[in-house]
């Protein structure tokens, strides 16, 4: 593949920069266009009460202790296997298990 990005002025790194960026930039755009939208519509028809007490737990609990146990599943994956690069292929897999039961639910 490098001599065909060669011949476009390209180099391997550099279209990785790229398709990187490009795709930081959908995901976030997708994050803030659709997500988050259809997050908040899940408060609509609670009570104001609910509406509050929900919206604090998930923002203030629930969100930080997920980010918190993703990190922690990393570092023991990466302390298992020796490396970030050795424990990539598990932490795909532990992905791919999140986002699928996270769509069941």
């Amino acid at each position: 593949i490098a001599p065909g990005l060669a011949s476009i002025g390209m180099t391997p790194l550099l279209t990785a920069v790229y398709v990187g960026a490009m795709q930081n930039i959908f995901s976030k755009s997708a994050k803030y266009s659709l997500f988050d939208p259809c997050k908040e519509m899940a408060y609509i028809p609670l009570d104001e009460d609910t509406k509050v007490k929900g919206k604090a737990a998930i923002d203030v609990v629930c969100n930080p202790l997920g980010k918190s146990g993703g990190a922690l599943i990393q570092q023991f994956m990466i302390l298992t296997f020796g490396s970030l690069a050795n424990s990539t292929p598990y932490l795909g897999g532990v992905l791919l298990v999140q986002n699928w039961t996270r769509e069941k639910l």
